[in-house]
Formats: C-alpha cells, structure tokens, sequence
C-alpha cells in the first residue's frame, strides 16, 4: 500500500481489473513524465517516481499482485497493530466484512512469508539505530530495461546489415563518479534514510520500503552538490549504438542488446536495451514472409507480341525475365531463389505484369491503331 489512503493502483491510475498490459502503458506514461531528469526543478518529481516504480514492481508481478489483492481486502492494511498475531481491523475503511484468512493461499500460516516477499520485509532491526551494514538494507539491484522502437529501411529488414542508433541512457556521472559531491567536498549521511538509503511507510504494525526520495537511495548526501548532476550523482547522456541486423527481420522483431540499459542500483548490474524494429515501406518491393512482390508494366506491344524485360531485386541485380505473346495484365511470374534468405530458407519474387494503355496517341500511332482495329474486325 502506498501512503495512507492510497493504494498501488489508484497510484498508477489503473482499475483493480486492469490487464497487465493496462498496467504497463500506464506505468510508462507516468514514469516518463515524472522522471526526475525531466522534472529538475521539480522536488516532489523524484518522490514520485519512486511510487510508481514501487507500484509497478508488485503490479507487473503476477504473482505478488495476487497476494497484493487478497491482502487489500482488508482495507488499506488495516491490521490490528502490535507484534503479535495480526488481526482484521474492525470496520476499517474498504475492510471486507466477509474477509477470512482461509482465502490466503497456503493459509493462515504463510501470511509472513507473503508479507516479506511482497513488500522484501528484512528482520527487525535493533534498537538504537540502522544496521551497521548498509548493504544489508540496500541489495544490488539490477538496472531498468530501455526500450526503443527504430525505424529500419525495406532492403536492410530483407538482406541485413548495419544500422546507428541514438538512444537516451541515465548513467553515473564522470565528474564526481556517482557521489553527488563536488570536487574536494565530502558526503554526509542522509537524515532522512538514517544512511540506509530507504525509508519505510504503512499502517499498523507493518511497512513497506522504498528507495529514499532525498538521497536517491544512496544513503548519503553531498555538502557541496557537483555541478555537472545537481548532486543526483547521474547524468543523461546519448549513445550512438551499432546493431547488427539479421537478414529477414519484421516489423516486431527484437533484439536485445544486454548491459546496454540503465544503471543498476548500488553496485548491481545495468539493465539491457531492446530494440524494436519497424520496417519502412518500399517503392517497388512489397513483403509476404520470405516472398518479396513487385509490379512491372509493359506496354500493350510487349504484352501482344511478346518481349523480354529486365527486372531488380532485393539482392541488387537485375533478372531477365520472358514475357510471351499474348500475355494479359495481372500474370505473375516467379523468379525462384530471389527472395529473403533466413537459415537454411529462401523466399522466391514474384512478378505481376501490368499492361499500360497510353492515355494520348500520336496521328501516326492512332491510324496504326485504327488499321489493327480493323484487320481485327473491332469497330470503335
């Protein structure tokens, strides 16, 4: 549960009901626009980003979403307080009256190990401060995944090759290598964490933590912020990445590119980046799996008496293809082995002749026209 009154869902503004795929068009949209790179002069921005990801994180999990659920139930938490059993409030706001720890899964029993799987519950601390382990509290934590949707042309997808992409990473500032300090100024622990570089919130006798809003989940905070990061130790920064294409990708196609992603959080791993393309159309290509389509005119000559034309394909060179005599617009040829090679597979091309008729004639082209008309008997 999100602070008091609020729950995961009215945090990412999503019904109770809503699909996964509801929950993560909503989470992107609200973390784009809250992210505190976008939002610099905005305090509260980074508070909030952190909710929504927190909401996300059990929300985009199916199973922690179904424990999530049965405990919402009892209303916003609304455990008895106390270190003893836990009991359903009396009356509580949103509490099911109907409520029973039986509709638990596995029971009354494994509510503590829902509980701590949930919300990542650590053991209690001992009196008199935080643990004097930091990293206890603050476990490595890999990086989020980027996503990126790259628009590639039609002869690229078809044989393969190389393309540049531009892409927005959150890295570690250079300047003061992460710390937030500037240069020959010391960091201090957070007040706000304890140094731990979490803060817990709830109702009753549980809580839930959360990256520290103040110190980023740092635990710590500069006396002198760097110039180069405001003191949020990272920076955005743009890469120009290489990919390789395969031959044979479609719109839809992934790669996914590992430890290209965002920074991992204290000490753990980057996230990857996932490249999602979209192929452009082509003038003259059209794609049906591994077949590629194209559509040749000839003129009303070629097509009565028959002639020979030459056609390209995606490979580059040129095929000679036969047309005979008396050929009627729409036939298609196939020119085998001209297709999308992809593994051990190979597409064909397929050629649609399209017989053109001149819209205007000469008077030599139209008497030429008259005599044929009437050596065949037609009458115009």
């Amino acid at each position: 549960m999100a602070a008091a009154g609020k729950d995961f869902y009215e945090t990412l503004g999503v019904k109770d009901k809503a699909s996964p795929d509801d929950v993560k068009k909503a989470y992107r949209k609200l973390a784009k626009e809250n992210h505190p790179d976008a939002n610099l002069r905005n305090p509260r921005a980074a508070e909030r980003f952190k909710e929504i990801g927190e909401a996300y994180s059990v929300l985009s999990d199916s199973k922690k979403r179904k424990q999530y659920d049965q405990m919402r139930r009892l209303g916003s938490l609304g455990f008895g307080g106390g270190r003893g059993a836990p009991q359903p409030s009396r009356g509580g706001p949103g509490a099911d009256p109907n409520f029973s720890f039986d509709d638990f899964e596995g029971g009354f029993g494994n509510l503590s190990d829902m509980f701590s799987s949930l919300f990542d519950l650590g053991k209690e601390k001992p009196q008199g401060g935080p643990s004097a382990d930091p990293r206890k509290t603050s476990p490595r934590q890999k990086g989020q995944n980027v996503e990126y949707v790259v628009e590639i042309p039609f002869l690229t997808a078809a044989k393969g090759g190389k393309i540049s992409v531009d892409v927005s990473i959150t890295e570690d500032c250079a300047t003061c290598g992460g710390d937030g300090a500037k240069s020959g100024t010391d960091v201090k622990r957070c007040e706000e964490c304890k140094g731990t570089g979490h803060v817990s919130f709830g109702q009753g006798g549980f809580a839930v933590k959360r990256p520290c809003p103040a110190c980023f989940g740092r635990g710590k905070l500069p006396e002198t912020h760097c110039p180069s990061c405001t003191g949020r130790g990272a920076v955005r920064q743009h890469r120009k990445i290489t990919i390789n294409v395969r031959p044979g990708v479609e719109t839809g196609s992934k790669v996914r590119l590992s430890g290209q992603g965002e920074r991992g959080r204290h000490g753990g791993p980057p996230g990857d980046l996932v490249i999602s393309y979209k192929v452009k159309g082509h003038s003259f290509f059209k794609r049906d799996g591994l077949d590629i389509h194209a559509r040749v005119p000839i003129n009303i000559v070629q097509a009565t008496l028959g002639s020979k034309v030459r056609v390209k394909t995606i490979g580059g060179k040129k095929v000679v293809l036969n047309i005979p005599k008396g050929t009627q617009s729409g036939t298609k040829f196939r020119i085998r082995g001209q297709g999308i090679a992809k593994g051990d597979r190979n597409g064909d091309q397929y050629v649609e002749v399209v017989v053109s008729v001149p819209e205007e004639l000469s008077e030599e082209e139209r008497q030429v026209m008259k005599t044929f008309g009437e050596a065949s008997g037609l009458r115009h």
